[in-house]
């Protein structure tokens, strides 16, 4: 009985709200968000990639290997994993579901993370709990949201894992755009703190985010959760920059 509610629930909103790509608008079938043409725009990254932070590299390298930013700086995350580019398509659709007021995006780019969570540097070791990156309460207040813990929500629930709200944003910090790397190294410093009672000693953690360019905002997040105790720290991102 539960079940036929549930088909007839989805037919009468499918009904009074077809679904239709999110981008072209083209008519899709229910819970697809995107039609086979606008999804294949979006860049992938493919081998050969940088094995810690997933930066792409055209041209043929063999094995796994670090690219020359993550051997110049130490950094506190074991990995961060992104399968697709911060451009095009998907760039648009992270800005319309951070800025743009369409909240529902979030499920789109949830999917998104659920696939970079079946990535091999991740399913190697257990996920003890996913960790969102914080927004300042501030630039919260802001924007209304934030829009790592509302995708962490999503993966959380549908991977059975805890979510852990355990690191907040104590400095209101420039926004880091137009920084390079070692600026926003230096705009960040000291800006992440472990919440009062949170615990993570022993816990493998994984940051998740939306967007990875530079991987200062991961690594401060990581050094908090290095120092707090964690077993390791990995990161996942709607897309790398």
């Amino acid at each position: 009985m539960a079940n036929l509610t549930q088909t007839l629930l989805k037919t009468l909103v499918e009904l009074f709200y077809p679904s239709n790509c999110v981008t072209c608008g083209l008519a899709q079938t229910p819970d697809k968000f995107l039609c086979d043409e606008c999804r294949n725009s979006i860049l992938p990254i493919n081998p050969p990639f940088c094995h810690r932070c997933s930066r792409p590299f055209e041209g043929a390298i063999a094995g796994k290997f670090s690219c020359p930013n993550c051997e110049d700086y130490t950094l506190a995350f074991d990995c961060a994993i992104s399968i697709y580019q911060a451009k095009g398509l998907l760039r648009d659709l992270i800005h319309r579901f951070k800025y743009g007021g369409q909240y529902y995006l979030r499920r789109l780019l949830a999917e998104i993370l659920l696939h970079a969570m079946r990535d091999e540097r991740i399913t190697a070791v257990p996920v003890d709990a996913l960790v969102p990156v914080p927004l300042h309460p501030a630039r919260r207040r802001e924007r209304g949201f934030n829009q790592a813990e509302a995708l962490a929500k999503l993966v959380a629930k549908q991977m059975a894992i805890p979510m852990l709200d355990c690191i907040e944003r104590r400095s209101y910090t420039q926004t880091q755009t137009q920084f390079d790397r070692s600026e926003r190294r230096r705009n960040l410093r000291n800006a992440f703190a472990l919440r009062k009672n949170s615990v993570v000693v022993g816990k493998n953690i994984v940051l998740l985010d939306d967007v990875l360019t530079t991987g200062s905002t991961l690594h401060e997040c990581a050094v908090v959760l290095r120092e707090s105790g964690a077993e390791s720290v990995r990161a996942i991102t709607v897309a790398r920059g």
